[in-house]
């Protein structure tokens, strides 16, 4: 008995680790494991998070909508050379060329922005002044000669015109909501290698008194921005376009990470006045401005560091004719704070030649509300 019933114990034993065998075999796996012929191992979700997070990361459709509207701007510039004795062929060919003057065209590039179906293109001032002929080449290859509708070398934007057919236009984006931190791309033709997308962040809004222009609202970016780049476009991660890349800030010619672009307000604003009338019309009134120090706030017992001092008075200027006299701390322009000698510049520009503006300044510890006729401001006025 004792012995049949440990044959029977050991039949049991086998028949138990059989069937373990075969039920780890039929779930594919031996030990945790998958077996080597049992195909591609299956996607973890960690794998598809990954995954999806580098497809989400991309920027490839912000790019494909904005770059076909970015376009490469072609400069030349016939030297302006006078009648010159060894000028003359005939003594070229004894003497030689000796005035060190090149025979050939003078070039340059950068680039620009469509942003009209009827052709018009913003770009930089300094990337079309003087030039005496422009081409532009679009993304997909066309070329046009372009003709400037008009400049305005106080914001340093300038427009000029194509007359091509089935344009692409870039969509013009809200920089007002534009905060520090947002991703943002530039794209250009920087050293003529071809149209580029650099990517970077917002440093920085409402950059002034860098004394790059006269009328300075900045866009900062750390987005590559290098020669050629000038008059392209700086675009927000959807495609639309923030502002006009116009400067970089560097000690070698390079991209150092500082950048910076006019805003699309801005720009719009200009293109307008330059479509309608061919020019930028800004008020003027005729003061020097300064700002307001902490050491100045307690000379003239302040309270207050906001506003502006005016040091000075153009004489019979529309200031001076309405009452507006040296050491009065401006307050508000129509009803608009003033914080500083930049938005004094920029809320009187605002302000249209011939109407009359109510200005509040602060004399003698009272406040004196001024009414004044906004003359026009002179081309060239600092």
């Amino acid at each position: 008995m004792r012995r049949l019933w440990l044959l029977f114990a050991q039949t049991v034993t086998i028949v138990l680790a059989l069937y373990f065998v075969y039920t780890a075999l039929g779930n594919g796996t031996i030990g945790g494991r998958a077996p080597l012929s049992a195909g591609p191992a299956p996607v973890s979700a960690l794998a598809l998070q990954a995954s999806s997070a580098h497809t989400s990361g991309s920027y490839r459709v912000a790019a494909a909508r904005a770059m076909p509207a970015v376009v490469n701007i072609l400069t030349s510039k016939v030297p302006r050379r006078g009648k010159h004795l060894l000028r003359d062929p005939f003594f070229k060919k004894f003497f030689g060329d000796r005035d060190g003057e090149p025979d050939d065209e003078e070039s340059s590039l950068g680039s620009g922005v469509i942003v009209s179906a009827e052709g018009y293109i913003l770009t930089n001032n300094h990337v079309v002044e003087a030039a005496d002929e422009i081409e532009v080449v679009l993304a997909d290859g066309r070329k046009a000669a372009a003709k400037v509708v008009g400049t305005d070398p106080e914001t340093d934007l300038a427009v000029i015109k194509i007359g091509l057919d089935k344009l692409p236009v870039i969509v013009l984006g809200q920089p007002e909501q534009a905060q520090v931190g947002d991703v943002v791309l530039a794209i250009g033709n920087p050293f003529g290698v071809g149209q580029t997308v650099t990517m970077g962040i917002i440093s920085a809004l409402g950059r002034n008194n860098l004394h790059i222009n006269h009328f300075e609202n900045f866009i900062q970016t750390d987005a590559a921005i290098n020669f050629g780049n000038s008059g392209g476009a700086l675009i927000d991660t959807n495609g639309n376009l923030l502002g006009i890349n116009s400067a970089i800030y560097s000690q070698t010619g390079g991209s150092v990470g500082i950048g910076f672009a006019i805003p699309v307000s801005t720009a719009r604003s200009v293109m307008e006045a330059i479509i309608k009338s061919g020019h930028v019309v800004r008020g003027w009134i005729g003061v020097e401005t300064q700002e307001i120090t902490p050491e100045l706030a307690e000379s003239f017992g302040l309270s207050r560091q906001s506003g502006a001092i005016i040091a000075g008075v153009v004489r019979n200027g529309p200031a001076d004719k309405g009452g507006m006299k040296p050491g009065d701390i401006l307050l508000s322009v129509e009803g608009r704070p003033v914080a500083d000698t930049n938005e004094v510049l920029n809320l009187i520009a605002q302000l249209t030649p011939g109407g009359n503006a109510k200005m509040t300044v602060l004399r003698k510890s009272r406040e004196t509300t001024l009414d004044i006729v906004v003359g026009k401001r002179p081309a060239g006025v600092k």
